[in-house]
């Protein structure tokens, strides 16, 4: 999956009030068609919140960020960089 669009978890659709979700709202959902059409929907972000998608918002910007799901980071690899090889 290369693809992913950003999910919010609003508190009115947390899912047991995990830490995590509370901690770091934004979180990646893989994008099976375009963000936009996934804009306003409830999905399941790829760590297991239940979000809302935005689909203004880019995962690659998002994903590195304070507030953003360090397990939605490590699974999709966001932030990664490949060092040079000597």
């Amino acid at each position: 999956m290369e693809t992913y669009a950003v999910g919010f978890a609003r508190p009115d659709r947390w899912s047991g009030g995990s830490r995590n979700q509370q901690s770091y709202p934004w979180h990646a959902v893989e994008a099976h068609r375009p963000p936009a059409e996934l804009d306003g929907e409830v999905e399941l972000a790829v760590c297991g919140a239940i979000v809302q998608v935005w689909g203004t918002q880019k995962w690659q910007r998002v994903g590195v960020g304070r507030t953003g799901c360090p397990e939605c980071a490590r699974i999709t690899a966001v932030g990664r960089r490949l060092s040079a090889a000597s």
